[in-house]
């Protein structure tokens, strides 16, 4: 029997249960997949903290697989087109991903890049659709110079990697023990803290025209206020407060506009991620039964890269 894990109520990941459930099976435009890696994201626990309208208990946690089609709904095609029953693939904005088999609308799934190992592709679509948005609604252009606050984050790594395939040059923040990092994937790191503003001005002779911000700290708002003068080339997606106070953008993935982007963008990016263009650094992985301490890591802010599930 296949086993997930749920939020039995609103609260705290250690109420958590990792049970045993039946997989249904697969209707029109539905497939079953057998899952190999589940991606794991702040949302996965943020979402179940706390009652929401809408959201009725138990909940099956986690949005993002990579695993192999077991079972498909008669006359279904994926979102990539044609798939079998055997073909490796991803999914993005599941319900339940903490599983070991998981049914699920087939348009929400992706030929697996196979560059990409299972963990790797596990987590492509959510950080790497919320980086795209950001880069989108910027309007930033081949040959312009932008400013992203949180440069070595799975957000930040996949910004610098679909800027330079664009051609924009990109300034990024980080501890000075990620520079590396940020360097391996084309960008030119500055160190956060006092004096940010002058580092990026020293970094550049170009104008930032646009400022990026994953962090949601004051002081990468403030500095984006300082260096860009539109305030609609700067967007958060961390700092609702000063967005709504400052007037620069936010955006989340709940929001129709994003929603729409987002959903719109995934071939794109699983086609990079194929042409060997867009990597997803992991950090660690974890048994799923162990989901608890995966996500206790999760929650430290500072995993340096990705973490995945594997039953």
């Amino acid at each position: 029997m296949a086993k997930h894990w749920i939020a039995a109520k609103p609260g705290t990941p250690d109420g958590w249960e990792f049970v045993d459930y039946d997989v249904p099976t697969p209707n029109r435009g539905e497939i079953t997949v057998r899952v190999h890696a589940a991606g794991m994201n702040p949302a996965d626990y943020k979402h179940v903290a706390g009652a929401r309208a809408g959201v009725e208990f138990p909940v099956p946690i986690g949005y993002e697989i990579s695993g192999e089609i077991i079972a498909m709904g008669p006359d279904t095609v994926i979102g990539s087109g044609r798939a079998e029953v055997g073909d490796e693939v991803i999914a993005f904005r599941v319900r339940g991903g903490y599983a070991t088999e998981l049914t699920i609308p087939a348009d929400k799934a992706f030929a697996k890049p196979t560059p990409l190992t299972h963990a790797a592709a596990a987590n492509l679509f959510l950080a790497g659709t919320t980086a795209a948005e950001m880069l989108s609604v910027t309007g930033a252009q081949t040959g312009e110079t932008i400013l992203l606050h949180g440069a070595s984050g799975a957000v930040g790594v996949s910004v610098l990697q679909q800027a330079l395939h664009r051609g924009i040059r990109v300034i990024g923040t980080a501890s000075s023990s990620r520079f590396d990092e940020v360097r391996r994937f084309g960008g030119i790191p500055v160190e956060y803290g006092p004096g940010l503003v002058e580092r990026v001005r020293a970094a550049t002779d170009s104008p930032i025209v646009a400022a990026l911000d994953a962090v949601g700290t004051d002081e990468a708002v403030d500095v984006s206020l300082e260096l860009v003068g539109d305030r609609n080339c700067i967007v958060t997606i961390a700092a609702l407060a000063r967005a709504e106070r400052d007037g620069i953008r936010w955006i989340v993935g709940s929001l129709p506009e994003s929603t729409r982007f987002r959903d719109g963008i995934r071939g794109e990016l699983a086609e990079l991620a194929q042409q060997g263009l867009l990597e997803v650094p992991v950090a660690r992985t974890y048994p799923l039964s162990k989901a608890l301490d995966a996500v206790q890591f999760l929650a430290t802010g500072h995993p340096g890269g990705k973490i995945a599930l594997i039953p």
